[in-house]
């Protein structure tokens, strides 16, 4: 049984006797904290504070740390707070503390929305000290290893959150030994029957494969021998988890995945791992297109090694991956090797993994800037932790990081937000290429900018990385809220005139009535809303002339002046373009829409006394406008090429095609165009009507 005493003696091996000192003054006060407390499994509280500091040990974490371990729950479960321990054990040990406990007394919605928040409070913390989520991932592993006394909607509730959010910070911080853990443990939590056979058929194949593995490895060892490569080679098997996952994303038997034979080889320094992997390829044929160089090149979380897969005797695929004994350790504890080295050493070395995930935790402040929603930043989160790297480089030869498949605006915001903002187009590897490419390893990009660009709303539908995510909607939110403001001031101007009041003229305690009236407050919010339609203007008018008789169709129009504002929208049954008659209808929530004036839907909605507004195009009007055309044609080979061809010539792009047969000789054809006014139009359908195969061509009314 654990005892502080025995921790104590394990803590002596690498800490001084002042700080093995400090922790044992810690686990005293939370002993007598956790007074008359008791888990689930009947033991006293303080064997959970206990076991967590000696996860950590188990890494070597610092005494603040294993300190923070022993109080992690005090703030949380008893009520002392946070000052308390400020004066007893100082404000990092209390900040570490304070940064795992959860929120408390407050009331939430739901579940997820308190999850949301009490992750988002911990990222914020960990992001000034990473010892924070350290602390944190060993609270939870040895949850996970006590998660046999909990009910099984919990359990299973618990092991959902490990699988999906700490599992894969682990794995981001290079802590891989409790990632496989953690993996593992929730997957026997949330499918128990599927573990236990797996798990069964696993220890059947072991001793089946026992003779072919070493013999393998006399293989290796004796080659490497040969070579003057002194190395450790040590057989490495799948866990559960992963055999699992695979089964399931690549579809394959338990029996496809066992017969790869995996190896790991250790040896002294960097330049053996590449002496040793020309040893490899040498005793056996290489695989094409399977070898990484996870060395010159780390992956995210620090972790390096070279991997190659070969084929061995008899046709056996096997996995082998080189490193060095430094590497070895690095991956497996990852970020917590920063403080072994440390308190080892006396002195902070420079800590690859560590930066790492310094960089990392400095992403989420940047999400966490754009989010303010708990649950997006957590969603956000998880895009983030969840995909694998693609190493890009910058036009200078700098490497940037990015999640498998990324695109040249994910690339762009990973190298700087105002650079994502004013992205116009790309080159990658010298060469034009679409925005919404995925990136392949080794590509060189160059982002082309421009000051008079702004994010678009499109980028949201391919864009992969949660910085990327959250910038755009950050800056469109913030365009839409500056645009509602500017059209809202613009319409009240239009309604306030036509009862012969000028906007100008009007005092403070006026503004301040107009928002008592319509439970705004302040007069930024008005304006908003009456831009965004949930107010009407005429409305807002008329409560500084109760007794106007006003008919709102009288009000000035609405001038539309381009085709990219966020808060003028064309409606898709009649597709209005500039020229065509048109009228508005305020959508609450949407702001304006655009109908033609012989709309069906407009009709409808002014029958219903919906509230429209006339609406004028300005003389200066910019932009393209989507409109459909119908063309009726007999069908021949290659109509559609030369639809295309013929319409391209004029300069006009095709969003969309439809095509549907009437009989074996007659189609009819709607194309989706782009046009930027009624004259364009007219060109286009002239130059369709001009080609033989076409019998009519029309604009579609609705």
């Amino acid at each position: 049984m654990l005892t502080i005493d025995s921790l104590s003696h394990r803590l002596s091996s690498y800490l001084d006797p002042k700080q093995v000192n400090s922790v044992k003054r810690a686990y005293y006060y939370a002993e007598q904290a956790h007074t008359g407390q008791y888990r689930r499994s009947g033991e006293p509280y303080i064997t959970h504070p206990l076991a967590v500091a000696n996860i950590l040990a188990s890494v070597h974490m610092d005494y603040q740390s294993l300190m923070s371990a022993m109080l992690h729950d005090v703030i949380e479960d008893t009520g002392i707070p946070k000052e308390a321990i400020i004066d007893q054990f100082g404000e990092t040990v209390a900040d570490i503390v304070d940064g795992v406990s959860k929120l408390a007394k407050i009331e939430y919605e739901t579940q997820a929305e308190k999850q949301a928040k009490n992750f988002q409070k911990m990222a914020l913390a960990m992001a000034q000290d990473l010892r924070v989520i350290v602390v944190k991932l060993s609270d939870r592993l040895h949850n996970m290893r006590t998660l046999g006394v909990m009910p099984p909607e919990k359990k299973r509730r618990i092991a959902t959150e490990t699988l999906e959010i700490y599992a894969p910070i682990a794995h981001r911080l290079g802590m891989n030994e409790w990632r496989i853990e953690f993996e593992d443990r929730s997957f026997a939590a949330m499918h128990p029957l599927r573990a236990s056979r797996l798990q069964a058929s696993l220890g059947d194949v072991r001793g089946n494969r026992k003779a072919l593995v070493e013999k393998i490895q006399s293989s290796i060892d004796a080659r490497l021998e040969r070579d003057g490569i002194d190395a450790l080679v040590i057989g490495r098997e799948k866990h559960l988890y992963s055999i699992y996952k695979k089964m399931r994303s690549k579809h394959k038997s338990f029996k496809e995945i066992m017969d790869v034979y995996a190896f790991r080889i250790i040896v002294e320094d960097i330049d053996h791992c590449y002496r040793a992997l020309g040893s490899i390829h040498n005793l056996y044929k290489p695989k094409a297109g399977e070898f990484k160089d996870y060395i010159a090149i780390p992956k995210e979380n620090g972790y390096q090694s070279l991997h190659t897969g070969v084929i061995g005797m008899r046709g056996v695929p096997i996995e082998v991956q080189i490193r060095t004994k430094e590497m070895d350790e690095l991956s497996n504890t990852g970020v917590a090797a920063h403080w072994l080295y440390k308190s080892e050493n006396g002195s902070t070395p420079t800590s690859k993994s560590f930066d790492r995930a310094n960089r990392w935790t400095q992403r989420l402040l940047e999400i966490q800037q754009h989010t303010q929603n708990s649950v997006e930043f957590v969603e956000n989160v998880k895009i983030d932790l969840f995909r694998d790297e693609v190493y890009v480089f910058t036009p200078k030869g700098a490497i940037i990081e990015l999640p498998s498949g990324s695109t040249p605006i994910d690339f762009a915001y990973a190298v700087h937000t105002q650079v994502g903002n004013t992205c116009v187009a790309c080159r990658i590897n010298d060469r034009p290429a679409p925005l919404s490419q995925a990136l392949e390893s080794g590509q060189k990009v160059k982002i082309i900018c421009s000051e008079l660009s702004q994010p678009n709303p499109n980028w949201l539908n391919f864009v992969i990385t949660a910085k990327a995510r959250s910038a755009i909607r950050h800056y469109l939110k913030t365009q839409r809220h500056m645009e509602s403001i500017d059209l809202g001031k613009r319409m009240l101007k239009q309604a306030l005139a036509n009862v012969d009041i000028h906007m100008d003229d009007l005092d403070e305690d006026q503004y301040h009535y107009l928002c008592q009236q319509t439970n705004m407050p302040d007069t930024e919010s008005l304006l908003e809303n009456i831009g965004f339609g949930n107010i009407a203007a005429y409305g807002v008018a008329k409560l500084l002339q109760p007794n106007s008789n006003t008919d709102f169709c009288s009000l000035a129009p609405i001038v539309i002046e381009s085709s990219d504002s966020l808060l003028i929208s064309f409606a898709r049954c009649c597709r209005p373009i500039p020229g065509d008659p048109v009228v508005s209808h305020m959508s609450s929530g949407k702001g304006i829409v655009v109908h033609r004036e012989n709309c069906k839907n407009l009709n409808d909605l002014i029958s219903k006394k919906e509230n429209t507004s006339p609406t004028h195009w300005s003389p200066s009007v910019a932009g393209e406008f989507i409109c459909e055309l119908r063309i009726e044609v007999r069908s021949e080979r290659g109509i559609i090429a030369s639809l295309a061809t013929r319409i391209a010539s004029n300069q006009t792009s095709i969003d969309g095609i439809h095509v549907e047969e009437r009989d074996a000789e007659n189609s009819v054809i709607t194309l989706t165009v782009a046009v930027k006014d009624r004259i364009h139009l007219a060109n286009v359908m002239r130059l369709v009507r001009t080609m033989r195969s076409v019998t009519r061509v029309s604009r579609p009314k609705k």
